[in-house]
C-alpha cells in the first residue's frame, strides 16, 4: 500500500472518531441541557423545554418523578410555567405525562415544590376528560373542593383552552353532590346552564337523592322546579327520589288524597304526584303565575291529566278570593266533558266560607252528595270553620264533626281550635272535652291551643277543677306548655278567686325561666285587695317592682284605696 493511501485512511477514521465523539458528547449533554438552559432563564424558554421533555415519550414511563427531579428539580416553578406546561400538554395523548408533571410540581421530592391553584386544578381537570380519564379528574375536582378553591368562574374561564366538552361540568356538579355540598352543587347547575350548557339528568337526579338524603327538602323541591323550568324533565330516577321526599317530610297521603279526589280512583302514577305537590307548593307560597305557567307547560307534556289542570286552576282562583272566574273555569270543565270531582267542590265551599256566604257552601255541600260525590275531611273543615265565624250555628258546627267523625274523618289542629272555640265561648267547654277524648281515641293528636281554649272556656263557667285537670292532661302528653297556657291558668284561677293555686303557677313560671308579664301580677293584686288581703298584695307589688314592671293605673289605685281603708279601720 502506498504512504498517501495509508495516510488518507488514517485521516477517514480520525473523522469517524471525532464524529462519534461529538455525538456521544451531545447525547449526554441533551439530558442536562433542560436543567442549565431553564437555571439561566426560567420562562417561556423553561416550559418549552419541559414541555419538549415530556411530549419526547408520550406515556411512557421514563417521565417518572425521578426523572423529572433530576431534570428539572432545581427549575423554579412559578404558575405560569405550570400552566403553560399543562397547554402545551393538553392533547389526549400526553394527559398521562401532564398528570404526573401536575403532580410532581407539588411533590415532596422535587426541591422546588409549588402549591396549585385552581387555575392549574381546572386546567388539568379539562385535559383529564378531554383524553377520558373521568376519575382522575373526579379526584382532582373533590381535592381542589377540599381546598375551599372557588372553581365556577375559574372552570369557565379555563374550558375554552381545552375545550373537554360539556361533561366537566357534570363532574363538578357531581363532585359537590358527592361531598354532600348540595349548595354549591345547584348554583353550578345553574351557572353552568345560564351560559348555554345543561348538566345532564344524571346529575340531576343525584343532586336531588343528595338532597333528600340529608333532609334539604326546600333545595330539592327547588332543584326539581329548576329542572322543568329549563325544560330537563324527570325520569322514573327522578320521581322515585322525589316520592321518596315526599315520604321523608310526611306529606305523601295529603297529595294522594288530592289526586285520588280529583280522579275518583286511587291509585296512579307516582310522577303525577309528584307534579301536583309542585305546583300545589308553588301555589301556597303565593307565586301564581310561575305556577300557571309550569302547569300549562305539564299538561302540553302530558304529565298531569286535563281534570288535574283544571281542578287546580279552580284551587288557585278559590284560595285567592277570585269565585267569578273559579266558577268560570267550572263551567269551562264541564263543557269540554269533564266530570266535576269533590276537589273542586270542596274548594268551591272553602271560598264561600271564608267570604261568610255560609248558606251557598252548605248548598254547595248538599249539591256534591247528590251527584254521588263522596265529601272528605278537607270538606268538613272548612264546613265547620264556616259555622263557627258565625254567631248562633255552634250546633251545626258542631253536627258537622259528629258526621266527619262517624264517616272515618279527623278534623284538623286548626279545625277543632275555632270549634273548640266556639264551643267554650257558649259555654258547652264539657262537650268540647268528650269529643276531644273521642277522636283521640281515634288517633287524633291535639296541639296545645286546643288544650288553651278548654282551659279558658272551663275558666267561663269557673270550673277551675277542669282547667286544673287540663293543665295536667298536658304535661301528662309531654305538650311543650309556654307562657300563653300559664298565662290562661293564672288569668282563669285568679278570676274565679282562687288565688293561692294561681300564685303557684306563677312561681312555676318563673322557675322555668319564663317572663311574667304585669297582667298577671296586676290580676292577683286586685284579687287580693278585693279579698281585703293587703299583705299579700303588697308582696306581689314589691315582686312586680323588683321585675322592674310597672303596674297599670287601676291597680295601683285599687293598692292605695286598700291602704287608705286599712289605717281608716285601724283608726
Amino acid at each position: 500500500m502506498s504512504f498517501p493511501s495509508l495516510r488518507a485512511k488514517r485521516f477517514s477514521m480520525n473523522v469517524r472518531r471525532f464524529v462519534a465523539r461529538s455525538i456521544y458528547l451531545l447525547s449526554r449533554r441533551t439530558t442536562s441541557s433542560f436543567s442549565s438552559s431553564i437555571q439561566q432563564d426560567p420562562s417561556p424558554l423553561s416550559s418549552n423545554l419541559i414541555s419538549s421533555f415530556l411530549k419526547s415519550n408520550p406515556g411512557s414511563t421514563h417521565c417518572n418523578w425521578a426523572t423529572l427531579t433530576s431534570n428539572f428539580g432545581s427549575t423554579p416553578l412559578a404558575q405560569p410555567v405550570i400552566e403553560s406546561v399543562l397547554l402545551n400538554l393538553k392533547e389526549p395523548i400526553y394527559a398521562k405525562n401532564s398528570l404526573s408533571f401536575f403532580h410532581w410540581c407539588a411533590s415532596n421530592s422535587n426541591p422546588a415544590s409549588v402549591q396549585h391553584g385552581p387555575r392549574s386544578y381546572c386546567l388539568m381537570v379539562h385535559i383529564l376528560v378531554r383524553a377520558g380519564f373521568l376519575r382522575d379528574a373526579h379526584a382532582l375536582l373533590e381535592s381542589a373542593i377540599k381546598k375551599n378553591f372557588s372553581l365556577l368562574e375559574t372552570i369557565w374561564d379555563t374550558h375554552a383552552l381545552i375545550l373537554p366538552g360539556s361533561r366537566v361540568f357534570d363532574l363538578l356538579v357531581q363532585s359537590y353532590v358527592k361531598l354532600s355540598m348540595v349548595g354549591p352543587a345547584f348554583d353550578a347547575c345553574k351557572y353552568v346552564i345560564e351560559r348555554g350548557f345543561s348538566p345532564n339528568l344524571i346529575s340531576f337526579n343525584e343532586l336531588l337523592r343528595k338532597a333528600q338524603r340529608v333532609s334539604e327538602f326546600e333545595l330539592a323541591w327547588k332543584v326539581f322546579e329548576y329542572m322543568l323550568e329549563r325544560r330537563v324533565y324527570p325520569n322514573k330516577a327522578t320521581y322515585e327520589v322525589m316520592v321518596d321526599l315526599l315520604c321523608k317530610e310526611g306529606s305523601l297521603n295529603k297529595v294522594i288524597g288530592v289526586v285520588n279526589e280529583i280522579c275518583r280512583k286511587k291509585g296512579g302514577p307516582p310522577g303525577t304526584y309528584v307534579n301536583v305537590a309542585l305546583v300545589l307548593r308553588i301555589f301556597r307560597d303565593g307565586r301564581i303565575d310561575q305556577g300557571m305557567l309550569l302547569l300549562k307547560r305539564m299538561m302540553q307534556k302530558d304529565m298531569v291529566f286535563d281534570n288535574i289542570y283544571h281542578s287546580l286552576i279552580i284551587f288557585v282562583y278559590c284560595n285567592n278570593g277570585n269565585l267569578s272566574l273559579a266558577y268560570e273555569q267550572h263551567e269551562d270543565m264541564v263543557k269540554r266533558g269533564i266530570h266535576t270531582n269533590s276537589f273542586v267542590y270542596t274548594c268551591l265551599i272553602g271560598a264561600n266560607g271564608k267570604e261568610g256566604n255560609l248558606e251557598k257552601s252548605t248548598e254547595l255541600f248538599h249539591e256534591m252528595i247528590s251527584v254521588g260525590l263522596r265529601p272528605y275531611d278537607e270538606t268538613y273543615n272548612y264546613l265547620i270553620v264556616g259555622c263557627c265565624l258565625e254567631k248562633g250555628r255552634e250546633s251545626e258546627a258542631l253536627h258537622y264533626c259528629e258526621k266527619m267523625i262517624n264517616e272515618g274523618f279527623l278534623p284538623d289542629n286548626f279545625t277543632c281550635n275555632e270549634l273548640f272555640g266556639a264551643i267554650g265561648s257558649n259555654g258547652d267547654v264539657k262537650k268540647a272535652n268528650e269529643l276531644l277524648t273521642v277522636m283521640i281515641d281515634k288517633g287524633f293528636v291535639p296541639d296545645e291551643k286546643i288544650y288553651l281554649q278548654l282551659i279558658d272556656g272551663y275558666g267561663l263557667i269557673g270550673d277551675v277543677n277542669g282547667a286544673l285537670k287540663t293543665y295536667y292532661e298536658m304535661e301528662y302528653r309531654g305538650l311543650n306548655i309556654g307562657i300563653e297556657v300559664f298565662n290562661s291558668l293564672i288569668r282563669n284561677l285568679c278570676s274565679c278567686g282562687v288565688l293561692n293555686e294561681a300564685e303557684k303557677f306563677l312561681n312555676i313560671l318563673r322557675k322555668r325561666g319564663l317572663t311574667p308579664n304585669g297582667s298577671l301580677y296586676d290580676m292577683l293584686i286586685i284579687g287580693y285587695c278585693e279579698k281585703g288581703q293587703l299583705k299579700s298584695a303588697l308582696y306581689w307589688y314589691d315582686e312586680m317592682q323588683r321585675s322592674l314592671l310597672v303596674p297599670s293605673g287601676d291597680v295601683f289605685m285599687k293598692l292605695v284605696k286598700g291602704i287608705i281603708a286599712k289605717r281608716e279601720d285601724v283608726v
